[in-house]
């Protein structure tokens, strides 16, 4: 949730939506996540997102170790992480496609 709030400007931008519009897609999408307490992540799941990011985007750290921790998909419209981690050969990525056709 601060990651959403801290670039809620940046997807009103991108996406054109209105208030209204954007908090509703907001609760849509939040709704549906179970949120997880960052202290329950594992160790190895730590560490191994330390050794994928580490020359990528270090601040993505906990979000890839979240994903490895509940074996999830990662959605991100972060280009430059993506096109990092796969070169690592990590694609456990989701798109804003097929997550709103799994909403539906």
């Amino acid at each position: 949730m601060k990651e959403i709030e801290e670039n809620k400007t940046k997807i009103k931008i991108l996406t054109d939506y209105t208030d209204h519009d954007l908090k509703r897609i907001i609760e849509l999408i939040t709704g549906r996540i179970r949120f997880i307490n960052a202290r329950l992540i594992s160790k190895k799941s730590y560490q191994s997102a330390e050794f994928l990011v580490r020359d990528i985007d270090e601040d993505d750290t906990e979000f890839i170790a979240l994903t490895e921790h509940i074996r999830g998909k990662f959605w991100s419209g972060d280009k430059e992480l993506r096109r990092g981690l796969m070169k690592k050969n990590w694609n456990k990525f989701i798109t804003t496609v097929e997550l709103f056709q799994q909403l539906k």
